[in-house]
């Protein structure tokens, strides 16, 4: 589900980028840094830390299927998975959008 907001898209956008090198203390960074009124940044940069910490998860779930050999399938799977999404995530930050990644719940 995407809706438009207005306010700083570089900074929404970077929220989703940032995923990729720094996973969730990127967009953690973000949701703190962003202002009170600036609505695009503050949920893009929840919407991003909220993904995070599910791949968080479904990592060290794949970690230990390692052990049976499934997790050696799933770890490269998520690691395209969040390389899929978090450019998705950034381009539509970019454009005004705040982007809710699929399947993901709102922790924070």
């Amino acid at each position: 589900m995407t809706t438009h907001a207005d306010g700083d898209t570089t900074l929404a956008a970077l929220a989703h980028a940032s995923a990729l090198v720094a996973a969730f203390f990127g967009p953690l960074l973000f949701l703190l840094l962003a202002d009170d009124d600036d609505e695009l940044v503050r949920e893009n940069a929840k919407n991003a830390l909220n993904f995070q910490i599910v791949l968080f998860i479904a990592t060290l779930i794949a970690a230990i299927l390692v052990f049976v050999f499934i997790g050696i399938l799933l770890l490269p799977l998520l690691g395209v998975i969040d390389l899929i999404f978090a450019i998705i995530g950034t381009v539509k930050a970019s454009n005004g959008e705040i982007y809710a990644y699929p399947l993901t719940p709102d922790i924070v």
